[in-house]
């Protein structure tokens, strides 16, 4: 029997219209690599820029602190917009749909970045920051809805795939930067304007093609009570009108979430159910800006230097690790369905603590030993390569996955929040770190990427192959009340397909598990009668149906219900 794992069943559901969605869906996410990446090569040329304008102004060359501390702003006030961006996102996500979000979004975007665009006709460099803060604003609320939307408009055999394709989107928007602000192109004294203001293009794109995509069938159906709409824009995605698997995952989702249909982040914050998924959430985002990826960022054009390479070929190299990004974030779209999100992560994680190591040792050696200033190179690709497999793109997609349909905007403006305001940390705290440790620069990093490994393996549930409500089951179990099943690999919430079945409530793990199963369904779906090799009728009790329906119990505590089999048997 083919298992959700299988190969064949890895692509089971992936439409064009489901591709023209997506593809409409992560123009967000590129554009906020291609920001997070633009202002980095005309760095000079805009910095020339403030020079000439302060003169022009006040009569006086401007003093190097000031011009670092304008330099500065510019730079850090888009994570500030950022996280201004991801705080809103669940709000707005509740409040006009992923869709029409996402939408308003892109006006805001387009205005970033004509602001940008302009500043430099305008002799303005207050006009860049502001643009620089509103298309951070832009981006950030662009990482809440993306994966949001990504997530719930998948079916569920390709929500690993297709989340990863928000990393994707990622890289390739910074690459796309690095490459066009190379100084034969874009980087130049007239041509930095024009570099920043093409961050319209990837919002005026999206405006253009999100009405043709359909609001989330979740969004619709759960939120906003409108099966019909829901059904079909499920019929649209999956260009099939067998959707009922899907509309009924979605009704198991709604039924174990009404008494939690909307929350604020204070709410999920206080929530001791959600406490546990919420922590890892956090982690996770931890994980990935914590992880010392933007240092290498920062210090790979240094590192090449002190391999022997000229500014030019350690420029080349630096796009290098672009590349690299970019093909290793779509190698992991072909291993996060097989191998896993937590598996991967751990990769991920194990791979940058031994590169890391290394690379602090080759800044330590590097002056006894001339040639070991060359594995420093492979050091940091072999960083980058295990980050593009799992923290670069794992984060974001299991924050979608933790969490159903209620706490799910909330906790991806949580998420979001703290993901910007550690970027906003590295990028204030590395230099002056920097320049503190020197060769011992990547120690911390070395310490905290252990500690996420340990958390990873310790608490990260994989999410694989699983609804949003057997994830949610997941965190239940431990509950008093929780419903608890027992399947082939223990207690967990047994389903059929998609469709998760009925369960009774337990103050302590059941020896019990009964549920109604009418005749037709016997007839129809013989395999819902038996649900675990373990369960079978016990030994007195009446082949005959009963009222309720038939009575599996687990054989390895029979004797504790010879009682209650002897009551079912009359």
């Amino acid at each position: 029997m083919m298992t959700r794992g299988d190969s064949t069943d890895s692509i089971t559901g992936l439409t064009a219209f489901l591709v023209a969605s997506i593809f409409s869906a992560v123009l967000g996410m590129f554009q906020f690599g291609y920001n997070t990446g633009v202002i980095n090569a005309p760095q000079l040329k805009i910095e020339d820029f403030i020079t000439t304008v302060w003169k022009e102004r006040y009569g006086e060359v401007i003093d190097e602190s000031t011009l670092d501390l304008i330099w500065s702003v510019a730079v850090s006030i888009f994570a500030i917009g950022g996280m201004a961006g991801g705080f809103s996102g669940g709000y707005v996500a509740n409040r006009l749909g992923r869709r029409g979000g996402l939408m308003m979004n892109d006006v805001i975007g387009i205005v970033g970045a004509a602001f940008m665009g302009f500043s430099s006709m305008a002799d303005s460099y207050e006009l860049l920051i502001v643009g620089r803060l509103v298309i951070g604003y832009n981006c950030g609320m662009s990482s809440a809805l993306v994966p949001m939307y990504v997530s719930e408009i998948a079916p569920v055999n390709l929500r690993g795939g297709v989340g990863i394709v928000n990393q994707l989107a990622v890289t390739i928007g910074m690459l796309l930067s690095q490459i066009l602000g190379l100084g034969q192109l874009l980087g130049t004294d007239d041509g930095w304007p024009l570099l920043l203001g093409l961050a319209v293009c990837p919002s005026a794109l999206q405006l253009v093609l999100l009405p043709m995509c359909p609001e989330s069938p979740r969004y619709l159906l759960i939120t906003k009570q409108r099966e019909q709409d829901a059904r079909k824009a499920l019929r649209k995605l999956r260009h099939d009108s067998a959707i009922e698997a899907d509309v009924e995952e979605m009704k198991a989702e709604e039924r174990a979430q009404q008494a939690e249909s909307s929350f604020t982040m204070l709410q999920l914050i206080t929530s001791p159910t959600l406490r546990t998924p919420l922590i890892i959430a956090i982690v996770m985002q931890l994980s990935q800006q914590l992880s010392g990826i933007n240092a290498v960022f920062y210090y790979s054009f240094d590192i090449f230097l002190d391999a022997h390479l000229s500014e030019e070929s350690a420029g080349y190299a630096t796009m290098g690790v672009g590349v690299v990004m970019v093909l290793m974030t779509g190698v992991s779209i072909l291993l996060i369905e097989r191998e896993g999100r937590r598996t991967l992560h751990l990769w991920g994680l194990g791979g940058m603590f031994f590169f890391s190591v290394f690379i602090t040792i080759t800044f330590l050696v590097k002056g006894i030993i001339s040639w070991i200033s060359y594995l420093s190179v492979v050091c940091t690709f072999g960083f980058v390569v295990f980050f593009a497999v799992g923290p670069g793109s794992i984060p974001w997609m299991i924050t979608a996955e933790l969490f159903s349909q209620g706490p799910r905007p909330a906790a991806m403006s949580i998420a979001v929040l703290v993901n910007w305001f550690c970027n906003f940390i590295v990028g204030i705290a590395f230099l002056p770190m920097k320049n503190a440790l020197e060769n011992y620069t990547f120690l911390p990093f070395s310490a905290l990427l252990a500690i996420f490994w340990g958390f990873t393996l310790k608490m990260v549930p994989e999410t694989k192959g699983k609804t949003f409500e057997e994830i949610a089951a997941l965190f239940r179990r431990s509950e008093p009340g929780s419903e608890l099943m027992l399947d082939e690999d223990g207690f967990r919430p047994i389903t059929n397909g998609s469709q998760p079945a009925a369960a009774a409530r337990f103050e302590a793990p059941p020896l019990l598990e009964a549920r109604y199963v009418p005749p037709s369904a016997r007839e129809v779906a013989p395999e819902l009668v038996s649900l675990h090799p373990s369960l079978e009728r016990p030994a007195g009790c009446s082949a005959a149906p009963s009222p309720l329906g038939p009575r599996l119990v687990d054989r390895r505590s029979h004797h504790h219900l010879e009682p209650l089999a002897a009551e079912l048997s009359t």
